[in-house]
């Protein structure tokens, strides 16, 4: 496809009212997500600080598949891949996980 096809194709995408529509949805969307996982975030980040004075291990590998199979049944039920699910929950644990072994060191 030329450039001025791509450009055409932007333009026509960009005057179109239902697309408009969802793509605004998706952004509103977006910004929700962002500012759970801030949220998210500010807590685990309490837990690192809390699990670092207490002396207690920054993984807890139980509790990371309790979570783990409850939002794989949680994905089945609202109809989202679960698989696509555990890989978003897997990613997050371990970015808490290397925080909280960061809250060790301090």
């Amino acid at each position: 496809m030329s450039h001025e096809t791509q450009l055409s194709h932007t333009a026509k995408a960009a005057d179109d009212p239902v697309l408009t529509a969802y793509r605004k949805s998706i952004d509103n969307i977006d910004a929700a997500i962002i500012h759970m996982l801030a949220e998210r975030f500010r807590i685990t980040q309490a837990v690192g600080e809390y699990k670092a004075k207490v002396t207690l291990p920054p993984a807890d590998p139980a509790r990371e598949q309790r979570q783990i199979e409850r939002l794989r049944k949680l994905s089945e039920e609202a109809d989202l891949d679960p698989e696509f699910s555990e890989k978003f929950l897997r990613f997050i644990i371990d970015e808490v996980i290397r925080h909280h072994e960061k809250a060790r060191e301090i």
